[in-house]
């Protein structure tokens, strides 16, 4: 590999000056290894920013909890939770405001201990940059490689390699120069275009607000400087408007207006947009905000829309602009990051949050598994907390999306545990397995539900679960299915006449529903007819293994 070249081009820096004369706001995150100085990089450039108040200054120079040996430890004005004061570690994600004669930014401050990589994933999320803080002393780590790699999954453009603490090494222009072609050969693997590798000192101040006295050798802009310039490029301009549905407001008869934030494009009053997923057709009558109307709304735009036409729309759909439509489909490829301590387990039904929109899913499969080190793909069957894979996940309902690289508000995705209700991960949508046609909707409308349909929506097929013990129990066993992503009913036919029985057997299976049926023993032998091989005693000692087994053996068409 060539040696990377460091001296700072002024014609490409004013052409940057210019490209963001526009974009006032850049959100940026800082990412690396634990100790790598980045809460103390944060306090720095609050402090020479002027940006810390008199009174929080005053406090941090009294704190007894003092890590620098000078006479403030910069690291106190991020670190406000008293586990991280006490350990010197930075545990959840810290925001801070500040402002410079050019620019306003936002920071997230993320933690660097590997055990807290679903942070740093979070605090990135919103990020046009990334600030890769490496330690001059030990050179480009395991989780900075991490959390460099995570950052690129996350489609941040600017990813800056800031090698730090280059007083511990008396401000060698050699070992910065073997750590930025580290960073550079890295950054090449990970696609990340012209990555700005400075060399700072978070502690003394050298190359973060201003130019270093220590650093003559270096020819590019202190990291400020290069922050005020930098362009804060939005994925959301000039693309195809979409539009996720959060509230249908209805005051009165005379009203029904769909409220959400616009994600990308724009929408004017008249426009022809288009309802997914029914697929109907209709045009914008109006645009409402808190302020009033507006003839104009843009992405990022809070606003209500009314259309000329009555057409079924609830939260979770999607208006989009007649043209170039999202993705619609069930089965998509995806980057997954998963930051739950439970293991991914490819039987269980989870949620997942897109967009509005909520449905359950399965990961149907783990393609691989990738190793930050040497960024090779590794077979896996589960994942395991902050392992980063790509999977093909299958929703009950389809999802209407973009590609992340193209658009990050309708391309991502988290999966939610629907006992515990945690986020067990985030994903990053690639594309369609199997993308639906523009008639999807409308044929779906049109034709009978099948019982295919059905076990696609719900997961699994119908099934009997026999039940001879009290009522509590069978609503208890309920419960528990219902809350695990069964779709369970709990019918009590214990005083059911043998015709009411079957009716309602029959209703269940046709419907695709697992049934709870506290009966008589003697009516096993209906339920048996009704059921088959897929009926269940609640008396089996484990009865949900038992199901998961079954429904397993049984996927129809789903695999």
């Amino acid at each position: 590999m060539a040696a990377p070249n460091f001296e700072f081009s002024a014609r490409s820096f004013a052409a940057s000056s210019l490209a963001a004369a526009n974009q006032n706001l850049l959100r940026f995150t800082t990412a690396g290894s634990v100790d790598d100085g980045k809460s103390t990089l944060i306090g720095r450039l609050l402090y020479d920013s002027q940006a810390v108040y008199e009174d929080q200054l005053a406090a941090v120079k009294k704190s007894r909890i003092n890590r620098s040996t000078g006479a403030i430890d910069f690291s106190l004005l991020t670190d406000g939770l008293r586990a991280e004061r006490e350990q010197g570690i930075t545990i959840d994600v810290a925001y801070r405001y500040f402002s410079t004669p050019r620019r306003k930014f936002i920071i997230a401050d993320t933690p660097g201990h590997e055990q807290y990589t679903r942070n740093m994933a979070t605090g990135a999320s919103t990020a046009d940059a990334a600030i890769v803080l490496i330690d001059a002393s030990k050179g480009v780590l395991a989780q900075s490689r991490r959390h460099a790699y995570i950052a690129s999954l996350l489609g941040i453009r600017h990813i800056i390699g800031a090698v730090n603490k280059m007083d511990l090494v008396g401000y060698s222009e050699e070992v910065f120069r073997r750590i930025a072609q580290d960073f550079e050969a890295l950054s090449e693997k990970l696609g990340v275009e012209d990555p700005y590798i400075v060399p700072i000192s978070a502690l003394e101040g050298d190359n973060v607000v201003r130019p270093s006295s220590h650093m003559h050798w270096f020819q590019g802009p202190a990291l400020l400087e290069y922050l005020e310039e930098l362009p804060a490029g939005s994925d959301r301009a000039g693309s195809h408007a979409r539009f996720p549905v959060q509230y249908v407001i209805r005051p009165d008869a005379n009203f029904r207006g769909f409220a959400g934030t616009l994600a990308s494009g724009s929408l004017r009053t008249r426009d022809e947009v288009l309802a997914l997923p029914s697929g109907i057709k209709s045009s914008i009558k109006s645009i409402s905000t808190y302020d009033g109307e507006i003839e104009e709304a843009h992405a990022g735009d809070a606003v209500t829309l009314t259309l000329h036409d009555e057409v079924d729309i609830s939260r979770g759909d999607m208006l989009v602009s007649e043209g170039r439509g999202p993705h619609v489909a069930r089965r998509f490829q995806a980057k997954l990051v998963w930051m739950h301590p439970d293991e991914l387990d490819p039987r269980k039904l989870y949620l997942l949050k897109h967009t509005t929109r909520l449905v359950r899913a399965h990961v149907r499969q783990v393609r691989y598994r990738v190793d930050v080190n040497s960024f090779d793909h590794q077979s896996a069957r589960t994942l395991a907390m902050n392992d980063i894979a790509q999977v093909e996940i299958e929703t009950t309902l389809p999802l209407f999306f973009d590609p992340y690289s193209a658009l990050r508000a309708t391309g991502s995705f988290i999966l939610i545990d629907p006992i515990s209700n945690a986020t067990v991960a985030a994903g990053m949508i690639e594309g369609p397995i199997d993308r639906l046609d523009d008639s999807w909707a409308l044929n779906c409308r049109s034709a009978p539900v099948t019982a295919h349909e059905r076990q696609e929506k719900f997961g699994h097929a119908s099934a009997a679960i026999v039940v001879y013990e009290g009522k509590e129990t069978a609503q208890q066993l309920e419960r528990t299915l219902f809350d695990q992503g069964w779709n369970a009913l709990f019918v009590d036919a214990n005083d059911a006449t043998d015709a009411e029985l079957r009716a309602v057997a029959v209703t269940l299976r046709a419907a695709g529903v697992i049934g709870v049926f506290r009966i008589a023993q003697a009516q096993r032998r209906l339920l048996a007819e009704v059921f088959g091989a897929d009926l269940f005693d609640n008396t089996n000692a484990d009865l949900i293994a038992q199901l998961v087994q079954w429904r397993d053996d049984n996927p129809g068409e789903l695999q």
